[in-house]
């Protein structure tokens, strides 16, 4: 490896190298992807559906591990997340937002939702209140913090979710299709939203097709 490459890797986020995943040891999602993603960058992983972007994203968030190649995120050996090891600290600085929101939105209301996180770190009342606070109104749906997520629109829901990622404070943030399904006028909203999140400096990894 040359002086750059190695400088390269060092400054990498996210750092793949011949990496492979196959369900059930039959189906191949990815094969030999060569990746870095460094701190700030914003990134599209763009693709038809079944191409392997939710693959992608599951290993970034270590929810999986590769089948094959080597894989480091945030200075941790990803197959030592997967297992369990450091895997809080690890999804505390990686925030993983599904494509369905109902999967991430389970509580009475959307700032339970949003609290939920914060409140799993042990954090004092006065904390979480001034973290769900700012997710809310970075994803600008404060008015409806005391709603229930199933009487929210597809995306008001969208927003919760990324909202109930971001009280964690994290370092990256990765999106599964966030735009799925929303009328042309709220993907632009929602867009517009994870720009503005992009350019107060956080990683971004998002995946569309």
């Amino acid at each position: 490896m040359s002086g750059d490459n190695a400088t390269n890797n060092a400054a990498s986020l996210f750092s793949l190298r011949g990496v492979r995943y196959t369900y059930n040891k039959r189906q191949t999602a990815l094969d030999g992807i060569d990746l870095d993603i460094r701190r700030g960058e914003q990134v599209v992983l763009l693709g038809a559906n079944g191409s392997g972007k939710s693959t992608l994203l599951k290993l970034l968030d270590g929810i999986i591990s590769p089948s094959e190649g080597t894989m480091r995120a945030l200075g941790s050996d990803i197959k030592a997340v997967a297992a369990g090891e450091d895997a809080f600290r690890f999804h505390r600085e990686v925030g993983l937002v599904f494509q369905d929101p109902d999967i991430q939105l389970f509580s009475a209301t959307v700032f339970d939702d949003v609290a939920f996180g914060p409140l799993q770190l042990g954090l004092q009342a006065q904390e979480v209140k001034a973290r769900c606070d700012e997710a809310l109104d970075q994803m600008e749906i404060t008015h409806l913090a005391k709603r229930a997520p199933f009487e929210l629109s597809g995306g008001e829901k969208k927003r919760a979710a990324i909202a109930s990622v971001l009280s964690l404070h994290p370092e990256v943030l990765l999106l599964d299709e966030p735009t799925a399904s929303l009328d042309p006028r709220t993907k632009w909203v929602l867009v517009n939203l994870i720009t503005r999140l992009g350019a107060t400096g956080k990683t971004i990894i998002t995946a569309t097709h």
